[in-house]
């Protein structure tokens, strides 16, 4: 450590604020926020509480610049600014060059509602962004079949109207449009309808419904009953729009909801906007980790980068857990019952699909990055010093004792490797011991590939519980192995993990892709056991039946099935095609030990 750099350490503040990593080429390595800058930035440099990544960027680190505020969510708000002025090497950032669709009040006489994917600083209302944009689409079509709203781009002053400028067009003859272009629609009618579909954007129906049925009871105090129907059905569109997008009570109302998951590398965020309880938008993100972050670290950096997105107001907003800042005139909520805690959870689920729908896509258009994120995750949910691209799982098969064989299956970066695979005979044990066989199975193969110099695997998978694998520890003791390679069981019936010299299981979830490929290097070993033990019971009874004649040894028995296939075809054989398999002599006793009874 240089020594100015432990000059600055020894005299850093103890306020909140804002902290910058530079190394020697004076390149900014990294911007982080703290409520004790002291204590924050000299974790940094405690070699016991970092990971890896962080090692090698405070590696790097020649000198830091640190900035005071006054709270700590602003030291949040000044960390996200300098983030994107900056795009620091070793900071998680919300990349998004995506341009997103807003609805656009435009400022004029007469207003246009359209879509837009520029923002103009016309003095114009945009609603957005939508993250997708068919929902915005549906939006306006339902807004444009509630409400007559010109399309054209004139410009409709009221004295350019008051001079006969224009003629109505298509549009009013086709009645999608009043003609405010001729002064067939006051200024004062036109505004009412914009303000009830302002209202409709945000997701307050209210005013909007109110508008409609006002309409609705005059035309049909008029005895204008073709107009009143007109409304009605309006009015009902209207309704059945609100109840496909409620989703909770509508009195939760202005509502911000965030929910996350996340893995190894990357943590998925999910924001929906609420309003009258309606999702008025939804938006989900993938979040890159570069150090080791936490969830409570990129919830809260996402959090105001969203809301900043999204131009959010909100003064609640619900998230799954505790975070550590406060947000001056918001309330940070982490229900724990009905409808709030229902929303948050559909959050989550819509972050835990987008993830799974971003993996799928990374599994065909980049497999090899898919790979490395399950051998990753393997590694850590095992608690294994090294990933596991090399697996073998071992699994027994017999019955009552009889006609045994061991399996072993080899994956190898999560695949099956079958040219790899082998199968045991015990040759020590009699009678059926699973325990015994699996010692010396495993003592075998691992003695093998020893004495040969092969590679050995990161990871063996037992197929049963405490019993087996401690048998399968015995032999990789003496073979001084034990430590160097991990060894887990599998047990069947809650698919519980065994480790040695632990008598608590790891319960994995179900869903995860490390028990997924630990079930299937299992059900693999299996399979392969029992096609194997098959084989040899099946030949064991046909060669039973064969041994019995005197005179014919397993040489002749092997010869004759090689050449007939079943024992039924030998007993079917005529005396010259025996003879022409196994000679004269050697025919006439097959011959005679299944046609004597005949013959007598």
């Amino acid at each position: 450590m240089n020594p100015n750099l432990e000059l600055q350490l020894k005299t850093l503040p103890s306020e909140p604020g804002v902290y910058r990593y530079y190394d020697k080429n004076d390149q900014l390595l990294y911007v982080g926020k703290a409520k004790h800058l002291k204590k924050r930035v000299l974790s940094y440099f405690n070699k016991n509480q970092n990971g890896y990544r962080t090692r090698i960027m405070v590696s790097k680190i020649h000198r830091l610049e640190t900035t005071v505020v006054n709270s700590e969510y602003d030291a949040l708000l000044l960390e996200n600014n300098l983030i994107k002025a900056h795009q620091p090497f070793y900071n998680v950032m919300l990349k998004d060059d995506k341009s997103y669709p807003w609805i656009c009040i435009k400022n004029e006489d007469f207003p246009r509602i359209f879509l837009t994917r520029t923002k103009i600083k016309d003095g114009s209302e945009y609603y957005g962004p939508y993250a997708k944009v068919r929902p915005a689409r549906i939006l306006l079509d339902t807004i444009k079949s509630l409400y007559k709203i010109r399309t054209c781009n004139l410009n409709l002053a009221p004295e350019k109207i008051a001079e006969g400028k224009y003629r109505v067009c298509l549009e009013y003859h086709i009645k999608n449009c009043n003609g405010p272009c001729e002064a067939l629609e006051s200024k004062e009618d036109y505004d009412e309808k914009v303000e009830a579909i302002r209202g409709i954007i945000k997701g307050d129906f209210r005013f909007a419904k109110k508008y409609l049925e006002e309409r609705m009871y005059r035309f049909a105090s008029n005895l204008e009953f073709e107009k009143a129907q007109m409304l009605k059905q309006n009015i009902e569109s209207l309704d059945d729009y609100q109840a496909k997008h409620t989703v909770v009570n509508p009195s939760i109302d202005d509502v911000d909801v965030f929910g996350m998951t996340s893995d190894e590398t990357a943590a998925y965020v999910n924001y929906f906007k609420i309003r009258n309880g309606s999702i008025v938008q939804s938006f989900t993100t993938e979040i890159k980790k570069v150090l080791e972050e936490t969830d409570e670290d990129i919830l809260e950096e996402a959090l105001v980068e969203i809301r900043q997105k999204f131009d959010s107001t909100s003064k609640e907003i619900l998230v799954p857990f505790h975070l550590g800042i406060e947000i001056p005139n918001v309330k940070l909520i982490v229900p724990k019952v009905g409808d709030k805690k229902r929303i948050v959870e559909l959050s989550e689920k819509n972050a835990k699909e987008y993830r799974l729908e971003k993996l799928k896509q990374v599994q065909i258009v980049d497999p090899e990055r898919h790979t490395n994120r399950i051998m990753s995750e393997m590694q850590r949910i095992l608690r294994m010093p090294v990933e596991p691209r090399h697996i073998e799982g071992f699994d027994n098969s017999n019955i009552q004792g009889t006609n045994p064989v061991s399996a072993c299956v080899v994956f190898k970066d999560g695949k099956p490797s079958k040219a790899d695979y082998r199968i045991f005979h015990p040759r020590t044990v009699e009678g059926p011991n699973d325990f015994a066989t699996m010692e010396e199975v495993i003592y075998r193969r691992y003695r093998r590939l020893i004495d040969e110099g092969e590679p050995l695997p990161q990871l063996i998978l037992i197929d049963g519980g405490k019993g087996q694998l401690s048998s399968a520890v015995k032999s990789l003791k003496l073979l001084g192995l034990y430590g160097k390679i991990t060894i887990i069981g599998i047990a069947k019936r809650l698919e519980e993990i065994y480790f040695p010299e632990d008598s608590i299981p790891l319960y994995i979830d179900k869903k995860a892709e490390t028990l997924k490929i630990l079930q299937r290097v299992r059900d693999e070993a299996h399979r392969f056991g029992v096609k194997h033990h098959r084989t040899r019971r099946k030949n064991s009874t046909i060669k039973s039946e064969l041994e019995e004649i005197p005179g014919v040894g397993g040489k002749t028995i092997e010869l004759l099935l090689s050449k007939l296939k079943s024992v039924k075809r030998v007993k079917e054989a005529d005396i010259v095609t025996l003879e022409e398999i196994l000679g004269k002599a050697k025919a006439k006793i097959v011959w005679e030990f299944f046609n004597a009874s005949e013959n007598s």
